[in-house]
Parts: C-alpha cells; structure tokens; sequence
C-alpha cells in the first residue's frame, strides 16, 4: 500500500528555534529529550517518541497533522501517522 501523506509531503521551513533542543521541552525546562522531529505540514519542531514529553505525536493528535520527519542531521526519513508508513 502506497502512502498518499508521504507522496504529497513538501518540505516545509522551521517555525521555530532549536539549537537548544525541543523548543516546548526547554520552554517547560525540561533538557531530557531525545531526538528533534520537524512536522511536514506547519514546521514544528519537536521532539520524538524516545523523548519522556513526546512532543510531536502530541502535535499530530491535536492538529491531525499526518507526516513529521526525522530533523537529525544526516536523517531524512518520513512517518505517516495516518496510515502507519515509513517514507
């Protein structure tokens, strides 16, 4: 099965700061995340599913946003959450 999310994904600009790491980790003083993710629709970067906070499965459950990717350096793969598929 072929993921649409992923197909019609574009690279979106970072809306906000990270060279400290999760920006809503850091803004609660939290320093105990893991790994930065950047959502595909809106830009947020937050941290990943590792992290104790999980930032960015809580964006897509509240704003339904279907794709983040990995914002790692040297990583570029995708996650569709809607349909559960690597990109």
């Amino acid at each position: 099965m072929t993921c649409q999310h992923l197909k019609e994904t574009t690279e979106p600009a970072p809306l906000s700061a990270y060279e400290d790491g999760c920006p809503q980790c850091h803004a609660a003083g939290n320093h105990n995340w893991v790994h930065l993710r950047l959502c595909m629709t809106c830009g947020l970067v937050a941290c990943c599913d590792s992290s104790p906070a999980r930032h960015m499965s809580a964006h897509h459950a509240a704003e339904g946003h279907p794709v983040m990717r990995s914002f790692e350096p040297g990583e570029s793969w995708r996650w569709c959450y809607e349909d559960e598929q690597l990109g």
